[in-house]
């Protein structure tokens, strides 16, 4: 699957088209376009419940650029929030607001958007899903539905113990 592309979600689910259309009105991934955009998260991968937002990350390698351009393009948008986390890869700028229904929330760090947690999550979740039942989609489903976040829901589903970010990685490349 080409994650690089939002192309997919035009014939998705419902909630799929809606955040494509979202996405393109406000022409979001061609306002981050120099900072590597990739939608993650729930909804590329259909597992996403009424609660669940639109996740964006990015690189950077100037924050204050990226901050600049974050809040140049989206600061007018409703419930607009911008903070700076610091972790052991160093500075993150995280930014939320909402459209329309759609909570949406820019990650940007220094690591190249595909080495970042959240991509490679998305590309082990998304081969786990297609290696497994119907049921198993459920499972997880059901699990965000209770309150778990997504890599805790399928580390649970999996029997996985441990930090549920770090054992999904174990899944790489199957």
């Amino acid at each position: 699957m080409n994650f690089d592309n939002i192309e997919y979600l035009k014939h998705g689910t419902d909630r799929q088209r809606q955040a494509y259309f979202i996405l393109n009105n406000i022409q979001i991934l061609s306002k981050l376009k120099s900072f590597d955009p990739i939608l993650v998260g729930t909804i590329p991968l259909s597992i996403d419940i009424e609660s669940s937002d639109l996740d964006i990350i990015c690189c950077f390698s100037d924050n204050h650029q990226f901050q600049k351009t974050i809040i140049d393009n989206f600061a007018n948008e409703d419930h607009f929030k911008i903070r700076e986390q610091h972790n052991i890869n160093g500075i993150a700028i995280v930014a939320n607001f909402f459209i329309s229904d759609f909570e949406i929330e820019v990650f940007g760090q220094t690591i190249p958007s595909k080495q970042q947690f959240g991509y490679r999550h998305l590309v082990v979740e998304y081969n786990l899903l297609n290696n497994n039942d119907e049921r198993f989609r459920q499972q997880i489903i059901e699990l965000k539905h209770q309150g778990h976040k997504t890599e805790s829901a399928f580390a649970s589903v999996l029997g996985l113990t441990g930090d549920p970010y770090i054992e999904l990685l174990r899944y790489e490349g199957n």
